[in-house]
């Protein structure tokens, strides 16, 4: 038991050890995915910095405070359920050890009028650490052109 209990200990130190800044700021787009997927507001605002520069795709103005990230995603999680989002061909660029760039082609999904939809759009994200852990710290995503 204590053998087993060891082995397990260390294989947890290993691969936190092997996770970089780039697989950190992965498993946080892993999360705001699923958080996108579940209409879970609350889980989706908090892998936002309380400094995050927002710019979403129905966004009018820049917004900088987290009760507008958050007023934001009521809006845009709350209807035109199930909703969804992927992340399709993408880019990472680690640009240090505290902070790093995805950019990419995303397709946002969800039902309206019981009849399903799918927008495509361009998204960017910047990643750094918080004392809270990684956190998004710039979201900027846009319609893709016609």
């Amino acid at each position: 038991m204590i053998k087993l209990l060891t082995t397990v200990a260390a294989a947890t130190f290993c691969a936190a050890a092997i996770a970089g800044p780039k697989e950190e700021a992965l498993e946080v787009l892993h999360q705001w995915t699923k958080a996108f997927a579940e209409s879970d507001v609350d889980g989706i605002t908090k892998l936002y910095a309380t400094d995050a520069l927002f710019m979403g795709t129905g966004s009018k103005t820049l917004v900088t405070k987290p009760a507008e990230i958050r007023t934001y995603f009521e809006q845009a999680l709350f209807s035109n359920r199930p909703r969804g989002a992927t992340l399709g061909e993408h880019s990472i660029v680690v640009l240090s050890d505290t902070a790093v760039l995805v950019t990419g082609l995303d397709t946002v999904t969800g039902v309206r009028d019981g009849q399903s939809f799918s927008n495509s759009g361009r998204v960017t994200f910047v990643l750094a650490p918080r004392a809270d852990g990684w956190r998004i710290i710039h979201f900027h995503r846009s319609a893709m052109p016609r």
